[in-house]
Order: structure tokens, then sequence, then C-alpha cells
């Protein structure tokens, strides 16, 4: 039975008791404990209407609430749009820092490298031709060759020959302990930042160009027309 369709008020009394006694039965169906407004479908009712229709009370409350969602979800997108932008750019910046500091790690791993194996190698000829006499080399090769390897280390071995006799061994391995450092260092100041790969970077760009020019333009839109809706 419906409330509006009664004519008399112990008809309608009858009915409301029924609503009541079946809420009571099923505690569920109003556990939010909400106001039950008097509604109906006019259309419906062949008769003249007792009771006041609150169906547009319950039409205005709708919207109020539909409206209040979309601007909470228009404000919260525009939000979210501008925090991952604010995310990619500080994953791009934070990949340019590592790229520049690489680079920088890579020219120390070079610089003392190089010494390192230079003055390895200065002392690895330094003692081969210290025991290695012309005459040794030129029954391996002929001798003009060995001609030019002498006069190409003749530098080392002029430099080599400055040293006293009593601290050579001291300056040899003074040269060795500078040779393991550099070693240390070209390691130590070689430790390099993980980068962002090409497709990682691409796929960061796309997002970003995506959600300035696509998704936040929609956005103003939405909400322009909303506006625009509630002015009406």
């Amino acid at each position: 039975a419906v409330v509006s369709t009664q004519s008399t008020g112990t008809d309608r009394q009858k009915v409301m008791m029924q609503v009541v006694q079946e809420l009571c039965k099923r505690p569920g169906l109003n556990k939010t404990g909400f106001d039950m407004p008097t509604i109906y479908i006019p259309s419906l009712a062949n008769e003249k209407q007792r009771c006041v229709n609150q169906i547009e009370d319950v039409c205005r409350d709708i919207d109020k609430s539909i409206a209040h969602t979309l601007q909470s979800i228009l404000n919260t997108l525009d939000k979210d749009c501008d925090v991952l932008v604010e995310k990619i750019d500080e994953a791009l910046a934070t990949d340019a820092a590592s790229g520049k500091h690489n680079v920088k790690a890579y020219s120390w791993w070079l610089l003392f490298q190089t010494l390192g194996y230079g003055m390895l190698l200065l002392l690895i000829t330094q003692f081969i031709f210290s025991i290695l006499s012309p005459s040794m080399l030129s029954a391996v090769t002929d001798e003009q060759t060995t001609q030019l390897v002498f006069q190409t280390i003749q530098p080392v071995r002029q430099l080599f020959a400055l040293i006293p006799e009593e601290n050579k061994y001291f300056i040899f391995g003074a040269i060795l302990g500078v040779n393991l450092l550099c070693f240390l260092l070209a390691k130590i100041l070689s430790r390099t930042k993980p980068r962002l790969t090409s497709r990682i970077k691409k796929l960061h760009m796309a997002r970003r160009k995506k959600l300035l020019e696509t998704i936040k333009p929609k956005q103003s839109d939405m909400y322009a027309k909303y506006l625009a809706q509630c002015a009406e």
C-alpha cells in the first residue's frame, strides 16, 4: 500500500505502521537513520492527494550532492595533475644531475687510471732495461730496432739515473705507493649513479605532455562548464 493513495487518515496511519514494522524487522535497511521523505510519482495518482509530495526536495538534494562530488573530483584532478607533473620533473632533473655526476666520475676514473698505469709502465720499463743490455736485445732483433728502443726509453733512464743509489728503493716504493693510491682513487671517485633508460625517459615525457596538453585543458573546460551550469 502507498500512503498517498489512502483516502482516510486511519488507512494512512496503518500503512505507516506497516512501514515501521518492516524497518524494525530488518534493522539493516536503516543503518544510517536517515529521514524518509514522503515522495510519490504524481502521474500515477488518480485522486487529489492530501500528503505533501517531497520529491522536489529530494531531487534538489541529489543535485547538490552530485554538484559537490563533481566539484571535488575536478579539484582533485587538477591537484593530481600538478603533483604528477612535479614528480616527473623531479625524476627528469634527478636523471640529468646523475648524468653530469657520471661524466665527472668517468673523467676522474680516466685521469687516475692513466696516472696509475703510466707510473706502473715507467717502473716496469726501468726494471726491464736495467737488466737488459743492447747486446741482449740485438740477439732477438736487428740493430736498427735496438737503437730505436733505447733512444725511446733514454729519457726514462736519464730520469732514474738522477736518483741517488741509496734512495732508489725508497723512490721506487714511493712511486709504487702513489700508483696504488691512484688506482684506489680511481675506484672511489668513479662510482656512478643510476640513470633512467631511454624508454623510461620517453615515457615520462609523453606522460608529462599528455597531462599538460590534454588532461589539464579538459579539466579546465569541464570546470568552466560546471560553473556555467551552477550559474544558470
